[in-house]
């Protein structure tokens, strides 16, 4: 382990402020912090080099961080850090990225082993990206603990993509995950991120690592090409996939194909013996957001079985990314060069989505003066939510990536407060700020009503039976959204004694699959001019890459 030699009162490229370390291992310190320009939160990962390249190559460094991990990012919607800026300072690599969800592998490992099933879905969704990239020709090469971010009820996030390249003939910075033809200086395929694979799978379960800093660079590469690796005890059905990955000739390693059936096997097993203790609101089910900041709710217990299930859910979206993206061209995935990683049919287009049809909502007769007259005619000829073109947030907002797979530009502060998922691929994250009592909820649902009219009905009827003085306003109305078929309703509900209003709109982006976006605003002030910028932003820019 080595220390750390930046202060929090220092500064990166005079822009980037450090807040805190969170992982530090040989070759790489990970922090928090924040750029003082935007405000943003950023995270710093500082990389050691080896082999100091010329100054002139330092421009192709940059360019080649950033436009590895587009690449992958593209193919891997969600699953990739996304690097904003990549700072060359003499023998150090500064890469600042966008902050993911979760925390840190490393840091989850400094509190001990982790069991089995665990270790398997976090494997499985390692194995998605590194499998993604590899179908595209790209290898990290440099995979460990600390490029690794681990969210609480399941999904990663990797980072590090294009930074071996900047790190001499070994490509390696952190040499304890590094595999043996990497340790002598051989460079290293898609083989060798299946051996770190295997190397942080073993620590996850083992609650070691393989191979254990040695003090220096050199040394520790000694130890990895040397010293035999011993079986793991705590594995149990993870075993044979860890040992077949960490085979110290790469060509006999097993390949991506059989791991993924290994791990996947051993998800599907804990779900089929664990008992359901819950379920995850969807789209359909609830028309309310979820806890508001600074007030308590009680919430819906989510088991074991949801969890695994949307480790199995989760791994088809790196493949359907490679299908839009034009990937899956038939290249070899594998270690050994034999089995290519199977695919997943692709989201269906904005261009081949129906328009909506009915009128106009601003000239529902019944329907009051709402939010979504202007909200309508700002984001009815917009492009497809899943291609909008980029712009610079307006003044006081950011542009957020969530990593289930969409992005919004929203208020400066705000930040996701709860994340909820569902075994069948649905979700519900509800954005918001402390102090700020309005919210945003985008819900991605799966076992949608065929009409987006119905599936607020539905909706509204279910609120007509709860305890919160529901009270709908105007009419559920059909609206085409950027070539999707969607419906607005809006209504009034009470939570916590706080009377409240609430904007829907949904939209479907398949047969039975679709998006609902509910901005919630005090009734009393939900029609000021700052609420009514915020929808319109909110609507006007939200994208999504999965789906």
């Amino acid at each position: 382990m080595v220390e750390v030699q930046v202060s929090t009162d220092e500064s990166v490229a005079g822009r980037y402020r450090l807040l805190e370390a969170v992982h530090r291992e040989e070759g790489r310190d990970t922090w928090n912090g924040q750029d003082v320009e935007s405000l943003r939160l950023v995270t710093l990962t500082r990389s050691r080099r080896p082999d100091r390249p010329r100054e002139e190559a330092d421009l192709r460094t940059a360019v080649r961080i950033t436009r590895e991990s587009e690449a992958v990012g593209l193919v891997c919607p969600g699953r990739v850090a996304v690097v904003v800026d990549v700072v060359v300072d003499g023998e150090f690599l500064w890469t600042v990225t966008a902050r993911p969800a979760g925390v840190p592998l490393g840091a989850l490992l400094g509190q001990g082993p982790l069991d089995q099933v665990r270790t398997a879905r976090v494997g499985l969704d390692l194995l998605d990206v590194l499998g993604a990239a590899h179908g595209e020709g790209f290898t990290h090469g440099d995979l460990s603990p600390g490029q690794v971010w681990v969210e609480e009820f399941g999904g990663v996030t990797v980072g590090g993509f294009g930074v071996t390249g900047a790190s001499g003939p070994s490509g390696v910075t952190v040499p304890a995950y590094a595999s043996p033809e990497q340790a002598r200086g051989e460079g290293g395929g898609p083989a060798a991120d299946l051996w770190a694979l295997g190397a942080i799978m073993y620590e996850m379960v083992e609650g070691r690592p393989v191979v254990r800093d040695r003090g220096g660079r050199e040394a520790t590469f000694r130890a990895v090409e040397r010293l035999p690796v011993r079986a793991p005890s705590n594995a149990g059905p993870l075993g044979p996939a860890i040992q077949g990955l960490l085979r110290r000739d790469p060509v006999e390693r097993v390949p991506e194909s059989v791991v993924r059936e290994a791990l996947t096997r051993v998800l599907r097993a804990a779900l089929d013996d664990s008992e359901p203790t819950g379920t995850l609101p969807l789209f359909e089910e609830s028309g309310l957001g979820g806890p508001r900041p600074g007030r308590a709710r009680g919430g819906l217990p989510v088991g074991r079985p949801v969890l695994l299930g949307a480790a199995l859910a989760v791994t088809a979206l790196c493949f359907a990314g490679l299908a839009a993206a034009g990937g899956l061209t038939g290249r070899d995935t594998s270690a050994a060069g034999s089995t290519p990683s199977p695919s997943a049919p692709a989201r269906p287009s904005g261009s081949a989505a129906a328009t909506a049809g009915g009128a106009d909502p601003r000239g529902t007769p019944s329907a009051p003066p709402s939010r979504s007259a202007t909200a309508s005619a700002s984001a009815s000829d917009s492009p497809s939510p899943s291609r909008t073109v980029r712009q610079d947030p307006p003044a006081g907002f950011f542009r957020f990536s969530s990593p289930q797979g969409f992005a919004v530009d929203l208020p400066r502060g705000w930040a996701a407060l709860r994340t909820e998922r569902s075994a069948d691929g649905s979700y519900r994250v509800l954005l918001g700020a402390d102090g700020d009592p309005r919210t945003l909820t985008v819900t991605y649902s799966t076992r949608l009503a065929p009409d987006p009219v119905a599936v607020w009905s539905e909706v509204d009827s279910s609120l007509r039976s709860d305890p919160v003085d529901y009270a709908r306003v105007g009419d559920i109305r059909a609206v085409g959204y950027r070539g999707y078929r969607g419906a607005d309703m809006e209504w009034l509900s009470t939570t916590d004694g706080v009377r409240e209003r609430t904007f829907g709109r949904g939209f479907l982006v398949g047969e039975r699959s679709g998006f609902s976006l509910r901005w919630t605003t005090p009734a009393d002030t939900g029609d000021s001019s700052a609420d009514r910028q915020a929808l319109d932003t909110f609507l006007r820019t939200f994208a999504f890459t999965s789906g």
